[in-house]
Order: structure tokens, then C-alpha cells, then sequence
């Protein structure tokens, strides 16, 4: 089977003797690796842009590896923006030292971010964290990127690109303002999650996460772990179990029933969204004021 490496370089030298897609269709071809980068560019780049995502909606962004047909999309791509911060290491390792990228701009949307590490730390070197996009404060630093790169690629049309971004920023300030303010009377400090995802919302707005897994939703957890966090909840008085909507529920409910049979406590589960596709209608943003409800319960926000 060949590597993929190899696999990136021969199919982005056949798909050079073909027309591409910009010249067809007229717009900016732009190709995210997975839904956050997507939405951004959407808002953006609006009808000037045609936008595809590599990582189907509400997929495991860590292990996934691309197709063939994913790797042609590359080839052809005016942009391509990828995540960077360690979280799609495959485009980095594999796709993009194999890729052509005469003409291309390529966006690594973390790379002018502050990073943390699994720690919560930004003194340290990696591995990161690289779930950058949840924090809208972040985010506006990844859809910058995004910009910059819109109006590089396509000038004379840089102040509808300017309006759109500018509608985009503010909406995404708004939120930051939100979960400053929404958050700042917090009678808890801490939340306990099944995969330790919100270090950057932790460390914007002051709080501290607790994880059965830790950043790689890859891990498996002890049962060791499981019960220290337990233990955990009970010093904090805490009985809430955060989940992503997306992901297997199996962990919080251990957590609950090992809470509720040590204390006699009910313990409620709430949500908390990695936003990795559009979840019931909602939209990145409709999505991240969910998480600051939820949150605000958690933290025991009055």
C-alpha cells in the first residue's frame, strides 16, 4: 500500500493537467480540515468563496486521515487551513511536505495564537493543547488568519471581505464579553469533564477543568483515574458531569453513579460542545453560548 506521503504527491501531480475549479466556478476555492476553520471562512469569504471541509461534521478530529478524493480537493485548493497547535499533525507530517503548494496559500490558522499545554501552562514547550477554536477569544485570532489569507489571494475584493470579517469579529467579541461577565460570579472553580478539551475557556475565564481523559480523546482511562476523580468531586462538592454531545456518554455515567452511590447526591449531566459540525440547527456560535449556559450552571453562576 503506498504511504501517503506518496500518495499526496502523485495525485496532486495528475490533477495538474486539469482545469481547476477556480477557474471554472469563478470563486476562491478554499479546503479547512474540519468544521470550526470551515464556518469561519464561510462567514468570511461569503459567495466569493467556495469552502470544503475534510473532516466530516462531528468526527474524531485527531485520528482521522484523508481520502483520495480528500487529497485532490487539496490539490486543486486556492487555501487550505488547517488547525495547527498539534491536533491535525497528520496534514503536517504527511499532506502538506508532499503537496504543491505553488500558488497556494496554505493558513496554519494556531500558529501567531498563545498555546497552552496539557498542563494549562504557556511557559512550557508541547505538547499542546490544541483545542484552540472553543474559545471565542482564540477563535477571532484563527478567523484572522483566515482573513489575511482571503484578501492575499483575491485583493479586488478585499473591502467585502473586510465587511464580512468585521461582522464576524464582532460577534465573536460579544461572545468573550459574555462569558467574562457571565462567569465572573462563579461559586465554584472547577468542572469535571469526560475529555479535558477546555483548557482555553478554563484559562481565559478562570476556572480549572478535571478530565477522565486528557486532551487525546484517544486515551483510555484506569479505573484509578476514575475513582481519584471521584474523590475529587467530593472535595469540590461538585455534582455536575460535563459530555460532548458528540461522544459516547459511557464515562460520565460512571462518574455519576459512583457519585451518587458514595454521597446519595443526585448528579446532572450537562453538555458541553467540542463544536466539531452544526449540532441540532446550531451553528458555531449558537453552540458556544450553549456552553456558557451550561457552564454557568456548573460553576454555580447565581
Amino acid at each position: 500500500m503506498l504511504g501517503l506521503a506518496l500518495l499526496v504527491a502523485l495525485i496532486a501531480g495528475a490533477t495538474y493537467m486539469f482545469m481547476a475549479p477556480a477557474q471554472i466556478t469563478g470563486k476562491i476555492q478554499l479546503v479547512a480540515s474540519f468544521y470550526p476553520l470551515a464556518y469561519f471562512s464561510e462567514e468570511i469569504g461569503g459567495d466569493k468563496v467556495e469552502v470544503r471541509t475534510l473532516i466530516p461534521y462531528n468526527t474524531e478530529v485527531h485520528s482521522w486521515q484523508p481520502s483520495t478524493a480528500d487529497i485532490m480537493a487539496l490539490a486543486d485548493a486556492d487555501i487550505v487551513v488547517y488547525n495547527g497547535a498539534d491536533l491535525d499533525q497528520w496534514f503536517q507530517e504527511d499532506i502538506l511536505p508532499a503537496l504543491n503548494i505553488s500558488g497556494k496559500i496554505v493558513v496554519e490558522a494556531a500558529a501567531n495564537l498563545t498555546l497552552i499545554t496539557a498542563s494549562g501552562d504557556t511557559d512550557e514547550p508541547g505538547p499542546y493543547d490544541p483545542h484552540t477554536w472553543i474559545s471565542p477569544h482564540l477563535a477571532e485570532g484563527e478567523a484572522l488568519s483566515i482573513y489575511n489569507a482571503l484578501v492575499q489571494k483575491d485583493p479586488a475584493n478585499a473591502a467585502y471581505y473586510n465587511q464580512r470579517w468585521q461582522s464576524l469579529k464582532e460577534r465573536l467579541e460579544g461572545l468573550d464579553a459574555s462569558y467574562t461577565s457571565g462567569l465572573a460570579n462563579k461559586t465554584r472553580g472547577t468542572i469535571f469533564v469526560t475529555h479535558a478539551a477546555f483548557g482555553y475557556l478554563a484559562y481565559r475565564y478562570n476556572f480549572t477543568q478535571e478530565g477522565v481523559i486528557g486532551i487525546s480523546a484517544d486515551q483510555e482511562p484506569s479505573a484509578e483515574g476514575i475513582a481519584a476523580l471521584v474523590e475529587q468531586m467530593v472535595e469540590h462538592n461538585t455534582f455536575f458531569v460535563f459530555v460532548d454531545p458528540v461522544y459516547s456518554d459511557q464515562y460520565a455515567l460512571i462518574l455519576k453513579n459512583e457519585l451518587e452511590a458514595r454521597t446519595g447526591h443526585q448528579v446532572q449531566i450537562l453538555e458541553l460542545s467540542l463544536i466539531l459540525g452544526p449540532l441540532s440547527g446550531e451553528d458555531y456560535i449558537a453552540q458556544s453560548e450553549a456552553n456558557l449556559n451550561n457552564l454557568k450552571i456548573g460553576l454555580g453562576v447565581p
